[in-house]
């Protein structure tokens, strides 16, 4: 009985175990190793009060003093040990909760959208690239596209029909390219069935949209791209109201009742011109997040372009029209209900170029930008603002005569900045302090009307900032504190020529427009992200390195398109 009962009594033994790492402010401690027995007893032997579980201790590398309450320091540890687990858990789980509510937030407003958050309107955004065109080096007569005014209003098909509406992510592409040498931006567009690339230049100065098109072609450059070639299903006709609006401003009136066709005839500011037919094909479009859409588009045909364009034309294939007409690509687009009618670009302001452009309002940056307010819809369709003063440095540059106000066209489709006769010779008269500084004036270099030679290598703008002063242009107020303001840094008006010297790339613009205006050009536009609102009728900007649009930063991934 006595072995039976010691058996018993053996079977309830129990052991535990307990390491201890050392403090990481004293390492040389070691750690320790602490074990102990007990035995619990039959559920029928209460448990003494006197019961004290034996206890074996071993340490390594160092020696803790014995305990005489070693049960309550187990206790302590344990429910230490446990509070400090528990605690940790509670803080894990909270940075979790908060990372998660945090990233939601980021993650729609970088989106814009998502399957639990898309505007009732179905709206979205569409990003293109833009990419160098190869212009004459050194070409003096310098290319300005700006579209004919519409004046009128019409109301376009409502029935077209739309393969596929977009409610996802919007799609974002780089952009390429630089105002000198290589002259003007342009992106591509997708277009037929199946659908093929075509580079378009972007030009917010021009109302249609228009490529190269064998039909045949009776004055064509090489292009990037072969011919489009239509088919006579894709021929809109002429009592077609996107014709009509097309027409209105032409003398011929473009109507052929034997052909059933719609002619079109853009003159250009520089004297160019382009003659063709309208088509209506598909346009394809890929959104942000890798989906694509296509929808029936009208652009033209050309078949006979004339003039300096067709020197533009070396490697690319027609031109973006990006104005407030009705039959611009962004009205085409709205009309249908795809985005908002918003218009952005982004060119970038360094040597290498590059930068983004996008159709619809995803993009529009929430706070930072400056807005002044468009001119009436009904006078003109270029995006032009009123201005009312141009500082040079503290210097105030007059206006034609005796005007207090002037007008001022944004136009990503000329190259340059041109002011008013006036304005310009101010401007000139103003500069000629730099002659004092060091600059000596080069009339050689027929880069530009005026160009400067220094004593030492100019490799770029920034060596010779310092001898120029920015450009103020005055919005919205005649009070300065009150009023919204348009900078344009040395780096805004000048270039440096192949013969390195700088030069001035504001030109007299007497001859362009009506002559009054100033016409903001690319080499100005850079480094800003410019907005034109048609919804809200204004126009934004804001400073920006221009690389990738702030609101897709670690969304699909624009590069990812093959941009050539």
């Amino acid at each position: 009985m006595e072995g039976e009962e010691g058996d018993q009594s053996l079977s309830h033994i129990k052991g535990v175990v307990i390491i201890s790492l050392p403090p990481p402010d004293n390492p040389s401690l070691g750690k320790t190793i602490t074990a102990f027995t007990f035995s619990n007893p039959s559920p029928s032997s209460p448990l003494p009060l006197s019961y004290q579980p034996s206890l074996q201790q071993q340490t390594h590398q160092s020696q803790y003093p014995l305990s005489p309450y070693l049960h309550s320091s187990f206790t302590r540890v344990f429910f230490t040990t446990l509070l400090k687990f528990v605690s940790f858990f509670g803080i894990l789980i909270f940075t979790l909760f908060l990372h998660g509510s945090l990233s939601s937030t980021t993650l729609q407003q970088l989106r814009g959208s998502n399957s639990d958050n898309v505007d009732d309107d179905g709206l979205t955004t569409f990003m293109f690239p833009l990419f160098p065109k190869f212009g004459i080096h050194g070409q003096k007569d310098v290319k300005l596209q700006l579209g004919k005014l519409q004046k009128e209003n019409f109301v376009t098909q409502s029935n077209a029909k739309v393969t596929s509406r977009v409610v996802d992510l919007s799609s974002a592409f780089p952009i390429g390219g630089n105002v000198y040498p290589d002259g003007l931006y342009f992106t591509y567009l997708l277009l037929g069935n199946p659908p093929k690339r075509y580079f378009l230049d972007v030009d917010t100065g021009s109302d249609l949209t228009w490529i190269q098109c064998d039909a045949p072609c009776k004055s064509c450059a090489k292009g990037a791209h072969v011919l489009y070639k239509p088919t006579r299903s894709n021929i809109v006709p002429s009592v077609d109201s996107l014709c009509m609006e097309v027409q209105k401003n032409q003398k011929n009136g473009g109507y052929h009742e034997s052909l059933q066709q719609c002619d079109y005839e853009i003159q250009y500011a520089d004297h160019s011109s382009s003659l063709g037919v309208l088509i209506r094909d598909e346009l394809h479009l890929m959104t942000r997040n890798g989906s694509k859409t296509n929808l029936d588009f009208v652009f033209g045909c050309g078949y006979d372009q004339e003039g300096l364009l067709l020197n533009t034309l070396a490697k690319t294939d027609g031109i973006m029209g990006l104005s407030r007409a009705k039959v611009s690509l962004p009205y085409q687009l709205a009309s249908k209900e795809l985005i908002k009618n918003v218009v952005g670009h982004c060119l970038s302001n360094d040597e290498v170029g590059g930068g983004y452009m996008f159709l619809g309002d995803d993009f529009v940056p929430y706070w930072g930008m400056s807005w002044a307010s468009m001119a009436n819809a009904l006078t003109t369709d270029l995006y032009q603002t009123e201005i009312l003063g141009i500082n040079y440095g503290n210097r105030l540059l007059s206006f034609e005569g005796s005007m207090k106000s002037g007008n001022v066209v944004f136009d990503s489709g000329s190259s340059y900045t041109y002011f008013p006769k006036e304005a310009y010779l101010n401007l000139v008269a103003s500069l000629k302090e730099v002659s004092w500084l060091g600059l000596i004036q080069d009339d050689s270099d027929t880069t530009l009307p005026l160009c400067w030679r220094a004593n030492l290598p100019i490799k770029s703008v920034k060596d010779v900032k310092h001898f120029f002063k920015t450009l103020t242009l005055q919005f919205g107020s005649k009070w300065w504190i009150l009023s919204t303001v348009f900078h344009i840094p040395p780096e805004g008006y000048l270039i440096i020529s192949k013969k390195g010297n700088v030069c001035l790339a504001i030109l007299d613009g007497s001859n362009v427009h009506d002559g009054s205006s100033i016409i903001l050009g690319d080499i100005s536009l850079r480094g800003q992200l410019v907005v034109y609102d048609n919804v809200e009728q204004k126009i934004g900007w804001k400073r920006e390195d221009c690389d990738i649009p702030r609101r897709s930063r670690n969304t699909y991934n624009f590069l990812t398109h093959g941009i050539l």
